[in-house]
């Protein structure tokens, strides 16, 4: 296994279960439920290599909604360790269509649309990011 990556606060870092890096994002915080319900809403782009990691207090099942989103987005629904639960691709903007978890998450990140199958963001991906707790994490951060 590699060796557990170092985290920043504005970094989501993918990988695979075994460590191998897949890809870093630059990210926002939506941790209280302002910023959370606010998301990406009314953004008229995202640079490629950003994105937005919605935190939740616990893990529970969440749904998002792209209502005032202008632009495609994969929605990356996490466990309390940081494994890719489920993989909502190609969320259309302004679609008001529920898109749930498929299971409890406690993180959520929202990268550009299409990402996630071009870099194999799926079941086996695991998040490392400050926000989750190192007793907990599936590849903890150093």
């Amino acid at each position: 296994m590699a060796a557990a990556p170092v985290c920043r606060d504005d970094s989501a870092i993918l990988q695979r279960a075994d460590g191998t890096p897949i890809a870093t994002f630059t990210v926002e915080i939506a941790d209280d439920a302002a910023e959370r319900e606010r998301g990406l809403m009314q953004r008229p782009s995202l640079p490629k290599a950003a994105g937005m990691l919605f935190v939740y207090p616990s893990e529970r099942p969440v749904a998002f909604w792209m209502h005032d989103t202008l632009i495609p987005l994969d929605i990356i629904f996490l466990d309390g360790a940081g494994r890719v639960i489920s993989v909502q691709a190609e969320a259309r903007p302004r679609d008001d269509t529920p898109l749930p978890s498929q299971g409890a998450a406690q993180y959520v990140l929202e990268i550009n649309g299409g990402l996630a199958d071009r870099l194999g963001i799926g079941a086996g991906t695991v998040l490392s990011h400050p926000a989750i707790a190192a007793g907990r994490a599936a590849i903890p951060c150093r």
